[in-house]
């Protein structure tokens, strides 16, 4: 059996198992980590264990914790969590994305893996292969280590840093009286061990053992590590002067050193001279599709690493509209903040001079439709002529999808009592998406949920080569403190793979301040939806104004009030209800406070062990 299945098999069965024991291995017996290491294909699945801990950038509800989405599901723990987030009502004792015990849980099993993998017995007849293949083990392991810090950096900057066996279970042990690491010394870590392990990975992985990770994957990680590092969130912010260790060590740097842009910059560039990844490109021709199809196909060209995934159409049901053609369950709202952000495709910001931006009026035209283009007509003026991505991503009023399987276009416009006449009225689920908007990013067109055809043959997404450019642009950009040739060459390679006119079009282009803007732009657009804005709002420090007040819907529960003074004699009609639906309207109203840069320290951490410092403002 092919080594690849062997993987997926042991990844899938451990997902099942009970967290009792640090390790979760079968059978039974097998309930101590000298039970694991004593036993190489156990230790292989230690080794899965750890890759199933990795982030799922694309199926789970963290969109809808950002100005991309609101989540509908009013009797779901997923909208629970995120109504909470959002109107900034966690705390240190109730912080849905958190997972520092999870994170530290994960760690730990690495830390043993790492130090044991060598010593496991190999049967004599197989040490030619175990030869090659322990080495890689170990290399992978400390890989997936560093991605767990990283994830903890990316929530609470400063951490314990625990790096071997015998350190002290920060989840069972109380009085430990463990530190948190200044922040720039976790940073130094993950660089360190990307460096190191880099070597020992292979450039690109045999086709049986794609998912595993690579030298490209060590080092994006370095590389995202690095923008992170240099961003405002974590260089020079005054907020955090004040968070100190017992001994009065600064636990976030307060200098604001400019060269950790170029080290940022300098490591997006290793990775771009690996010469070994490609933008997804299939279909120059049409733009549309050409960004669409890398998020419904098993890209191995662009995607440097990725979380491996089956078949499953369980994404593409929750995301497509709610009505009878489509029978999807509307999971999300994309809000108006994100469809705004869209420019022209003239490469002009809807709200600048020269756009050509009409939020009155009809046209008709062609639109793609998954699967060919189809004559549309009655699209609002809003959706004229803009960025392709936004038609890859978003489905909108009048859109269209497989059209001459579903025979009519998508309708999220009020529409008498709704009951299967809308596409976004729930059925079943409390709230679903009656607000005018659907995410269409990931969906497959192969699948036909009416038909119950076809499959999605997708991955998550980790590292891509787009974030490659736009981090060496960002950081360059900001290194330089101005844009020059290649801040330019690189943020243009990413929208010339959607005919998006090159930069610079307006005279802010030019400079530092006006580049930034179109850098924080290019990467809400080309990663919408795949878990990169919640933290990017973070690390550049503009959560106070991008995720803090009201956000924007458009007007699908018009009142009668309104349906009347549209002057149309039946209320109850589709006609009324578009008559009164461009218009956007607040779904709620958020709170963002400079606390909410970093997450806290669980409280129940620090009940354990006072030695660990908390963050600013909890």
């Amino acid at each position: 059996m092919k080594r690849l299945l062997i993987f997926l098999f042991c990844s899938a069965l451990l997902l099942t198992m009970s967290c009792k024991k640090y390790l979760d291995v079968v059978p039974d017996e097998y309930v101590t980590d000298e039970d694991v290491f004593n036993n190489i294909n156990l230790g292989e699945q230690a080794l899965a264990r750890l890759y199933n801990a990795l982030p799922d950038e694309i199926d789970n509800d963290i969109t809808a914790y950002t100005d991309e989405s609101y989540h509908h599901w009013s009797d779901n723990g997923g909208a629970i969590e995120s109504y909470k987030f959002n109107l900034g009502t966690w705390s240190t004792t109730d912080n849905p994305l958190g997972n520092w015990g999870g994170r530290y849980q994960d760690i730990r099993r690495a830390n043993i893996f790492i130090e044991r993998i060598e010593s496991i017995p190999i049967p004599l007849d197989r040490s030619d292969y175990y030869q090659t293949w322990v080495p890689r083990y170990k290399a992978e392991a400390r890989f997936l280590r560093a991605m767990f810090y990283f994830e903890l950096f990316k929530r609470y900057g400063a951490v314990p840093l625990l790096t071997t066996a015998a350190s002290v279970d920060l989840n069972e042990v109380a009085n430990s009286k463990i530190e948190r690491a200044p922040a720039d010394e976790i940073v130094n870590f993950i660089v360190s061990e990307c460096d190191a392990i880099a070597p020992a990975l292979p450039q690109v992985q045999e086709a049986s053992q794609i998912g595993r990770a690579t030298r490209g994957a060590a080092l994006a990680l370095k590389t995202r590590t690095l923008v992170y590092a240099a961003s405002p969130l974590f260089n020079g912010n005054a907020l955090y002067a004040s968070i100190k260790n017992r001994d009065g060590k600064n636990l976030f740097a307060q200098g604001n050193d400019r060269e950790k842009w170029k080290k940022a910059a300098d490591a997006a560039m290793e990775v771009i001279r690996m010469g070994i990844y490609a933008l997804y490109s299939p279909f120059p021709d049409n733009p549309v599709q050409n960004y669409a199809a890398q998020f419904y196909n098993r890209d191995y060209s662009e995607s440097i690493f990725q979380r491996m995934k089956g078949n499953s159409t369980d994404l593409d049901g929750n995301l497509l509209p709610n009505g009878p053609p489509f029978k999807g369950n509307g999971k999300f709202t994309p809000l108006q903040e994100l469809v705004d952000a869209y420019e022209m495709n003239n490469g002009i910001p809807i709200n600048e001079a020269g756009s050509t931006y009409q939020e009155n009026g009809f046209w008709s035209g062609q639109l793609w439709d998954g699967l060919k283009f189809q004559h549309v007509s009655n699209i609002s003026n809003m959706y004229k002529n803009r960025d392709p991505r936004f038609y890859a991503s978003v489905f909108f009023q009048y859109d269209v999808w497989r059209f001459d399987s579903n025979k009519r276009p998508t309708k999220f416009a009020f529409w008498g009592d709704g009951n299967g006449k809308t596409d976004g009225w729930a059925n079943s689920k409390s709230g679903t998406n009656p607000w005018g908007y659907n995410i269409r990013k990931f969906v497959s067109p192969e699948y036909d949920r009416n038909a119950g055809t076809g499959t999605a043959k997708r991955n998550s997404p980790i590292f891509r080569l787009a974030e490659m450019y736009l981090i060496y642009a960002e950081a360059m950009n900001e290194y330089l403190g101005s844009p020059d040739a290649s801040v330019y060459e690189y943020i243009n390679r990413v929208r010339a793979r959607v005919k998006m006119p090159a930069l610079p079009i307006l005279p802010a282009d030019a400079t530092q301040a006006g580049m930034r803007k179109r850098i924080q732009n290019e990467n809400r657009v080309e990663f919408a939806f795949e878990t990169h804005r919640i933290w990017d709002v973070r690390r550049w420090m503009i959560g106070t104004s991008t995720q803090n007040g009201p956000v924007h819907v458009l007007n699908a529960k018009p009142s009668v009030a309104e349906l009347t003074a549209s002057g149309i004699a039946n209320l109850n009609s589709e006609e009324a209800g578009v008559a009164v639906f461009y218009k956007p309207v607040v779904i709620q109203s958020r709170v963002f406070q400079d606390k909410h840069y970093l997450m806290p320290v669980p409280q129940s951490e620090i009940d354990k062990d006072p030695y660990l410092a908390q963050n600013y403002g909890w």
